[in-house]
């Protein structure tokens, strides 16, 4: 194999003096992934990102799916996957009796939440309305199975922007705010101009015929002319979740990697 000789090359590398450490532990956190054959999953990926790589769901098989639980738990942990209807979730338990199913986000979980460190911001989701709540659940879970405390504020859109004002102190607690909204996706440019943090705004397909399953309210959010706000795609709110885990992050490392 391959690999196999690669790995065992690098490793007589370092024995004799020819390579060093650092040199080898480059070398071989890219190389290993399980290759089941329909997919090659990122043993490795916790190494480079700072989280293990997060299986989608949609497109996949039930069998797909059970071989994947089987092959990866106890290997990987916690191990996520995405957009995962009830028929998956059952599918799945019985390779991993113990998965964790986020009905309304569409996730299960495989093993235990990152537990939140001790000086992380909070991550606030947002939603302009309730039919929002399955983009902004999977925002709100992936950050939390992330290691992140979070906050929802929910059913607070632009056609009654008291609801917003009135939990002012709650926005400006966060660190990091997703703001999910569909219709005409004006929410994340109000929120931006009450707040001095980072906001990761969220389109969704939620509208009517004009809405264009989503792009309206891109659109929006990609023109909006409050600063400090960044875009994902149309209803990602695992993208949305992921970034806002690693702005977070990232807010209480110091210059020289110290926290």
């Amino acid at each position: 194999m391959e690999k196999e000789k690669t790995i065992k090359a690098i490793l007589k590398s370092l024995k004799s003096g020819k390579m060093g450490v650092d040199a080898a532990f480059n070398r071989l956190k890219d190389l290993p992934y399980a290759d089941l054959g329909f997919a090659k999953f990122d043993l490795h990926r916790e190494l480079r990102k700072g989280f293990p790589e997060v299986v989608f769901c949609q497109g996949k098989t039930l069998r797909q799916l059970e071989t994947l639980v089987r092959k990866l738990k106890g290997k990987v942990s916690p191990l996520v996957l995405t957009r995962a209807d009830r028929k998956m979730f059952d599918r799945v338990k019985k390779a991993a009796p113990r998965a964790k199913y986020y009905e309304t986000a569409r996730i299960i979980v495989i093993g235990n939440h990152i537990p939140p460190e001790k000086h992380s911001g909070l991550v606030l989701v947002i939603t302009a309305g309730t039919a929002d709540l399955p983009v902004a659940e999977e925002a709100a879970v992936t950050a939390e199975i992330m290691g992140n405390s979070v906050r929802r504020m929910y059913d607070v859109g632009v056609a009654g922007i008291h609801r917003v004002l009135d939990k002012r102190e709650l926005l400006l607690e966060a660190r990091v705010l997703v703001v999910v909204a569909g219709m005409d996706g004006v929410l994340p440019s109000i929120i931006a101009g009450l707040v001095d943090r980072p906001v990761i705004a969220v389109p969704t397909s939620v509208g009517y015929g004009a809405n264009f399953k989503g792009i309206a309210p891109l659109l929006t959010m990609l023109n909006a002319c409050s600063p400090g706000i960044a875009v994902v795609n149309i209803d990602n709110g695992f993208g949305a979740g992921y970034m806002a885990a690693t702005i977070n992050k990232m807010a209480f490392v110091t210059t020289d990697g110290h926290r």
